[in-house]
């Protein structure tokens, strides 16, 4: 299910067919680094980890991550919004495979997805969260508007992680 259009990208909803993109995803080193390990390590870990995740979502609250896609249909990252326990705010998250970073989709697809946050579901405040070591998301949340708010332990988290915020 198609969600947004941007000149370069298709954001469409997630899929159990995504399993094999997510597993590479989340296995990516960049995502273990500054996401974490999500104990994705074969195509079952990865449908349940679509199942558990974006799916309820979707479900739970009408929003989460979405598969970028280039206009070719080559998937190449997540973006969307997320409802974190732990935050009280809507979270702005994305991702992307390594051989696509470095380009802007990242840019084009979070801007995309935050007007689709303000228009569809009326959110006036959106925040994202990143690794204090993060400085290509930093620099994405500062281009499209961010500004850091607070350092900040999430629930069941050992590291800390830095809060941005935008507001309308």
């Amino acid at each position: 299910m198609k969600i947004l259009e941007t000149p370069r990208l298709v954001l469409r909803r997630l899929v159990l067919e995504d399993a094999p993109f997510i597993l590479e995803l989340v296995n990516d080193p960049a995502w273990l680094q500054y996401i974490g390990d999500k104990h994705v390590h074969n195509l079952e870990d990865a449908r349940n980890y679509i199942r558990k995740g974006p799916l309820d979502m979707y479900a739970r609250f009408g929003f989460g991550l979405y598969t970028m896609t280039l206009k070719t249909g080559n998937r190449i990252g997540l973006c969307g919004l997320i409802k974190r326990d732990g935050l009280e705010d809507v979270d702005l998250g994305f991702a992307l495979l390594a051989r696509y970073r470095g380009r802007g989709y990242v840019l084009e697809a979070a801007a995309a997805v935050l007007d689709y946050g303000r228009k569809t579901f009326g959110l006036k405040r959106i925040v994202a969260i990143t690794n204090p070591d993060n400085l290509r998301s930093i620099k994405v949340l500062e281009t499209i508007g961010f500004v850091y708010e607070q350092t900040l332990t999430l629930p069941g988290q050992a590291k800390t992680t830095k809060l941005f915020v935008h507001v309308i």
